[in-house]
């Protein structure tokens, strides 16, 4: 097979495709090139996805008509002219590769008119060939008209995902821009429809609110430091608006919103004694560090940077986000026994956020009482600590796994109806194991797998009957949500409505919960809600049967009575009453045991009365 030199618009299309993979790549980097040109208003307007069309028009420096068609060229740029200006470079662009990328695989249109201009240009390129060079008429900056991205590469067109999809794409990093630049005024349109819009007044508080809703930036907290390796400012959440995924950590460096496993590891740890386990905070910071230290010429799509101070960096940001949080107000007025040693008869209690301790320290009411278990009353004493939950699972996946007498259980005939009037409860312990004798066997029920199975099985049950039972809300709940969550809910408002959600639009970003599903207590709410939005965020594909038991499975565990919660007699006979009903009352939706079997030989032999 003979070597041969691949021809000029080969050699474009396959270099298009490591910088433009999917419209949002498009709108990245023309918003790069807008904020570069000093604009201080940027519009974006997409239809289908940005595969149809996408207008980026700025109020920018505009282009010199003779630097047009330069532009247009590979690696043609103006913000480096040697290798050593990397070593300080201040714009967002430098590579030179983006309008030939662009180009090479779309219908382009550019209208530009510097300031000093008294006419614009107009200048239209197809597939990288020039179409037309002419004199118009614009305002100020610069508009691209991008038509029919991908048109002659199917093959990348045919895997772009659907046009919601790849508009929630575009969405995220409009979101990023006008958080990283506040001073910007950004407008995005969407199939016609504004979906997002920031005055530029300088206030990053301001773009936080419209673009995550009061809810969130009514609970920030301001930082401003300079340290060694960087100065660091913006605002952190407070615990009470921990997220489920990581989609609400926002952070930029010298301006540009990238991804590092260091930056996200140092705010994490800093949240740790504050949040419980798998949930993620919100934060929107800003980093300004020298630009000798950082390395941004790592990937074309320029979201990677390496630091070659590190541990400084790491170092800076975790006693900065740790400074911060050690807040009066994130201290609740009450002392938590702790457990001193091994002799120590008092419960270890585990780091919560705020909104958990809220929920803890006041006493349930009646009516979340009655709901839950019936008439009777709880004693919320202590929370189980979230690691060391984590390890109890894995000591019990463990035990599943070889413990070869726990099919023991399956043998006896405690569920038979006869069972459940010869069961006696003998007791509770530690708030949270119940002791049950039939027979010549004691049992030890966990009451908050056996809860959580409970729930679990009515929402299944409902759920493939297609009858949700829905719990009217008075008043109704509102969320406000973000572009990235609106787009998730209107996917997916089937899967809602078959949880026995009633969800409508009260306007812009906030959505009305009047409707709940019917087992979920009336605490948390929104939570709930947010939690299950989250997930389904986190999703990268459809949705399917398997993925909704998950989320069915996450809201039995959240609405289960916890461990560590004293439960009245009648409310636990009554629950384990439920427990034996269901097919497979064995194991939670986790897979943890409900039930425990200690038959009367074994506590004699442990007794030493019989060998």
């Amino acid at each position: 097979m003979s070597i041969q030199v691949l021809d000029k618009d080969t050699v474009n299309k396959i270099a298009a495709g490591e910088v433009i993979e999917r419209p949002m790549a498009v709108v990245k980097e023309l918003l790069e090139n807008a904020i570069d040109a000093g604009a201080s208003s940027v519009t974006v307007e997409i239809k289908d996805g940005g595969k149809s069309l996408i207008r980026v028009t700025d109020n920018g420096s505009g282009i010199n008509s003779e630097d047009i068609k330069l532009a247009f060229m590979p690696h043609a740029t103006s913000k480096i002219k040697q290798l050593q200006d990397l070593l300080s470079i201040s714009t967002l662009g430098f590579r030179g590769e983006a309008l030939a990328s662009i180009a090479s695989v779309s219908q382009l249109e550019m209208l530009t008119k510097t300031r000093n201009s008294f006419t614009g240009s107009r200048y239209v390129i197809e597939g990288g060939t020039e179409k037309s060079f002419t004199e118009a008429g614009c305002p100020d900056g610069t508009t691209f008209i991008v038509h029919n991205l991908f048109y002659n590469t199917p093959a990348r067109l045919k895997f772009l995902k659907t046009s919601q999809t790849e508009a929630g794409y575009i969405s995220s990093i409009v979101e990023h821009m006008a958080l990283s630049h506040p001073d910007i005024s950004f407008r995005f349109i969407n199939q016609n429809q504004p979906r997002l819009y920031t005055s530029g007044n300088g206030n990053l508080k301001d773009v936080v609110y419209n673009i995550f809703g009061k809810d969130i930036a009514s609970n920030l907290l301001e930082t401003n430091a300079a340290k060694e390796s960087c100065r660091i400012s913006g605002f952190i959440g407070k615990p009470v608006i921990s997220r489920g995924n990581r989609g609400c950590i926002n952070y930029f460096v010298n301006g540009r919103y990238i991804k590092s496993n260091i930056i996200n590891h140092a705010i994490e740890e800093a949240y740790s004694g504050y949040m419980m386990n798998h949930k993620y905070p919100f934060v929107v910071l800003d980093f300004k560090t020298d630009p000798g230290l950082i390395d941004i010429n790592v990937h074309p799509q320029k979201m990677e940077i390496r630091f070659t101070n590190e541990k400084e960096l790491y170092r800076d940001i975790y006693n900065v986000v740790s400074e911060t949080l050690k807040h009066k107000e994130l201290i609740p007025e009450v002392t938590f026994d702790k457990d001193k040693g091994h002799d120590s008869g008092k419960n270890k209690t585990a780091e919560l956020n705020q909104a958990e301790k809220e929920v803890i320290l006041r006493p349930p009411s009646p009516e979340e009482t009655s709901y839950l278990f019936g008439k009777g009353s709880i004693n919320t004493e202590s929370k189980k600590d979230e690691k060391k939950e984590e390890i109890q699972l894995r000591e019990t996946a463990a035990y599943n796994a070889h413990n070869i007498k726990q099919g023991t259980l399956f043998e006896t005939d405690i569920m038979s109806p006869q069972a459940g009037k010869d069961i006696k409860i003998i007791g509770q312990v530690f708030s949270t194991y119940w002791i049950l004798q039939y027979g010549d066997s004691m049992f030890i029920a966990d009451q908050h797998a056996a809860h959580e199975k409970v729930l679990y099985e009515k929402f299944m049950k409902q759920i493939e009957n297609n009858q949700p039972f829905t719990q009217m809300l008075n008043p109704p709940v509102v969320a406000s949500l973000s572009m990235a969550e609106q787009q998730v809910l209107e996917e997916n408002a089937s899967i809602f409505e078959k949880l026995g959600y009633i969800i409508e639009n009260f306007g812009g970003k906030e959505y009305m919960l009047s409707g709940v599903p019917a087992q979920l207590p009336d605490i948390a709410t929104k939570e709930l809600f947010l939690e299950i939005i989250d997930g389904l965020i986190d999703n990268k594909t459809s949705i399917t049967p398997e993925t909704l038991l998950s989320h069915v499975a996450s809201m039995s565990c959240k609405a289960a009575v916890k461990g560590g919660n004293s439960m009245a007699e009648p409310q636990a006979h009554e629950l384990l009453k439920e427990l034996m009903s269901l097919e497979n009352p064995y194991n939670c939706p986790h897979g943890r045991p409900v039930l425990v079997k200690i038959t009367k030989r074994e506590l004699e032999k442990k007794f030493k009365r019989i060998l």
